[in-house]
């Protein structure tokens, strides 16, 4: 089955992170890096990658930080993995060198219609989604001084 890696799992973490913290002000980086405990390396290079795709908005500077490019609602896993899927390096079946004649003919093109089938799925669920399955589970507290210690 297609891997969740890292990158997508900090990616999917950040957005949602922002998703809960967003207020008055953006959500800082560093916030993010402390509540979700997820290296600054990668996040870094992870947001930048989110707002050129327009999932988040940034705001540079002393109260800068980042919001949701649109409404929770509008951004679904799917495009997340998309923006990750093209930062990180895969072997992609069309190259010759990997596999096969039995691997591109057959085990290839199985393959990428599971990744199909579940980037459908993803694209079907939106970041609101996953907000409100953790309201329901209690990992969003109400707004105030606490929310901004909620680690998901």
């Amino acid at each position: 089955m297609p891997r969740l890696s890292k990158k997508t799992m900090f990616a999917l973490e950040a957005v949602l992170d922002v998703a809960f913290h967003v207020g008055e002000h953006p959500v800082r980086s560093g916030d993010i890096t402390q509540r979700q405990r997820i290296p600054k390396r990668y996040l870094e290079q992870v947001l930048q990658h989110l707002v050129r795709a327009g999932i988040l908005s940034g705001k540079r500077g002393p109260r800068g930080g980042y919001r949701l490019g649109r409404d929770r609602a509008q951004i679904t896993l799917g495009e997340v993995v998309r923006v990750v899927r093209n930062l990180e390096a895969e072997t992609e079946p069309s190259d010759p060198t990997v596999g096969s004649p039995l691997a591109h003919e057959v085990v290839w093109p199985v393959w990428e219609k599971l990744r199909e089938n579940m980037m459908a799925q993803l694209d079907g669920i939106s970041i609101d989604d996953l907000y409100r399955h953790a309201r329901d589970k209690g990992l969003v507290t109400p707004p105030g001084p606490q929310a901004r210690q909620v680690v998901l």
